[in-house]
């Protein structure tokens, strides 16, 4: 049998540590979030609601790996060696961690650039990362989809995400509303 901290069961106790961590630093940090007054849904709702969600299957995991590890047995799935994860080798690895790079150019350049152009970049440069090439797909899913979501925030939810050079998209909203 392999040792135990070289298994899957001993990675995932691990991973869902990290996960733990990471939700609970996260949620506290949405407690300092500013409140809207007049406005159904506060600029922390949606991040507390996922991070609720975070950390709940980051706790099923803990438990599942602890019971794992208590109880591994030669040919379960838990018991199987991890693959070492060597940045430099896994190409895998590079693409997680250039999608992360991605996502911190996001928060970033968010503000400045509006909701609706960051998405859209993010969102094109992504779907290249995992290698789709239908470029009409992909311009219209990553156009269309940011701007839907920014409508039913304006619209439905009356929260008002900042657009950058796209502010016009607002007022031509108004408008027509």
């Amino acid at each position: 049998m392999n040792k135990k901290t070289s298994t899957v069961a001993f990675s995932n106790l691990i991973g869902s540590i990290i996960f733990l961590a990471v939700g609970i630093w996260a949620y506290i940090k949405t407690l300092s979030f500013p409140t809207v007054r007049g406005s159904y849904v506060q600029p922390a709702t949606f991040s507390q609601i996922m991070l609720i969600g975070m950390l709940f299957f980051s706790v099923i995991l803990l438990i599942q790996s602890i019971w794992n590890l208590t109880h591994l047995k030669q040919d379960s799935p838990a018991a199987e060696k991890t693959a070492s994860l060597n940045v430099l080798k896994d190409r895998g690895v590079q693409y997680a961690l250039i999608a992360i790079l991605l996502c911190v150019a996001y928060v970033m350049l968010f503000k400045t650039f509006g909701y609706v152009l960051v998405s859209f970049i993010v969102c094109l440069a992504i779907m290249i990362l995992i290698g789709k090439r239908k470029w009409l797909q992909m311009i219209l899913v990553s156009l269309l989809v940011p701007l839907c979501m920014w409508l039913l925030f304006y619209i439905l939810l009356k929260v008002n995400i900042p657009m950058g050079p796209l502010t016009f998209l607002r007022d031509l909203v108004d408008a027509v509303l």
